[in-house]
């Protein structure tokens, strides 16, 4: 198993032409307790490096002169064709992040730098990166202990103790593989992509994508949490993340929705997928109530005095998987983008929902009009918010 001396002894190399973008994340990473973090200005050196060092992680930026990060991944292709290579892009375009995962990134993280994003993401990336190499270097401790099995009885019967160690540990390392999948992934679309071919004999990818016409798309941010979060360990920042996360995770798998992604301390969910449901709207509603009930319980235990802003849209979207070794399941639509302007131009402590939504929505839910809000890019839009459950709901 990993351990985490282990991942704060990875190699890892910062590629940026910024001086001061290089020295925040070099210092970033340090101060986490990473000890072999290396960092160059040189987008025309990472090759040459990476060859030399063997890197478990590259943070790359994807704007540089001369050589931008798109064609530093196509020559580190050739650097590690036969291995995996965690490449975590940095951008500040959002339009430049399916291209870069297309590319060959396994991961991005925005500018500008959110301290947790960061480490959540190199911490997530370096298990992965190890994980494989453990896999690799057991895979062909079997293959060797084979050869000599088949070469002599006597070996057959002086290994075959050894060989049941290896084995149960593959089949070990295999589940943790599995779960890793589950845990990125909703089960049935983790089906389809454990049975794609492509995966294994290497013939073009089969796509995986579905259109829903009926889906609730939930967005929930926690108000100011950078300035919350300033001056805070590394250690005790994601500690309450994690713990305000996993309650959120908890309410959306009793309330029947899928997660999608959590970007820094932003949350998203969605219900009507993979599998879809008449009643989404309604289950999306009772997660954001859970969830703002589920954060003032966080602040009694902890002192603390933070804020949930969450927005609800329905409609028609587009759910698929994206890369080909490190997978992501997300959305696209229009549904997806009013969502988010639903949150990000909402009001502390409340759940404000489009006119669509509201028209999903019965019993027991008691709603406020706010009245039309301009959303940029969209225009005018109406909209209410979810005040509460009027009586005992589920």
């Amino acid at each position: 198993m990993i351990s985490p001396s282990d991942i704060l002894a990875a190699r890892i190399l910062v590629v940026d032409d910024l001086e001061a973008n290089v020295l925040l994340l070099v210092q970033m990473l340090r101060g986490a307790g990473y000890i072999c973090v290396a960092s160059t200005m040189d987008p025309r050196a990472v090759c040459e490096l990476h060859s030399k060092n063997r890197y478990d992680l590259i943070l790359l930026d994807l704007q540089m002169p001369g050589m931008d990060g798109f064609q530093v991944m196509e020559g580190l292709k050739e650097v590690e064709a036969d291995s995996y290579l965690p490449v975590i892009v940095i951008t500040a375009q959002p339009d430049h992040k399916l291209r870069a995962l297309q590319a060959g990134a396994k991961d991005f993280v925005s500018k500008p730098f959110d301290l947790a994003e960061v480490l959540m993401r190199v911490r997530n990336m370096l298990e992965v990166r190890l994980l494989h190499r453990e896999s690799l270097r057991y895979g062909k401790a079997l293959e060797q202990k084979v050869r000599e099995v088949e070469a002599s009885r006597e070996t057959i019967i002086r290994q075959s103790d050894e060989l049941k160690r290896l084995y149960e540990k593959l089949v070990h390392e295999q589940k943790v593989s599995e779960r890793l999948l589950l845990n990125l992934l909703p089960s049935p679309i983790a089906e389809r992509l454990k049975a794609r071919s492509d995966l294994i004999a290497g013939s073009p990818p089969a796509i995986i994508a579905d259109n829903f016409l009926e889906v609730s798309v939930l967005f929930a941010d926690i108000v100011q949490f950078t300035r919350f979060s300033a001056g805070m360990s590394p250690e005790s920042l994601v500690a309450i993340l994690n713990e305000i996360f996993a309650d959120f995770d908890n309410i959306a798998d009793s309330r029947g929705l899928e997660k999608i992604k959590t970007i820094g301390d932003a949350y998203m969910a969605a219900a009507g997928l993979p599998v879809p449901v008449a009643d989404h709207a309604v289950r999306a509603a009772h997660m954001a109530l859970d969830m703002i009930e589920s954060l003032a319980r966080f602040n009694e235990r902890s002192g603390h005095s933070l804020q949930l802003r969450i927005g609800i849209n329905s409609g028609a979207v587009v759910a698929g998987v994206i890369g080909r070794r490190k997978f992501i399941y997300d959305l696209w639509g229009d549904a997806v983008n009013v969502a988010s302007r639903m949150e990000s131009q909402g009001v502390a402590d409340r759940v404000q929902v489009t006119e669509a939504t509201r028209q999903r929505l019965r019993e027991p839910f008691v709603l406020e009009e706010r009245g039309t809000i301009v959303a940029k890019g969209l225009g005018e839009l109406h909209t209410w918010f979810l005040i509460g459950r009027s009586g005992q709901a589920p």
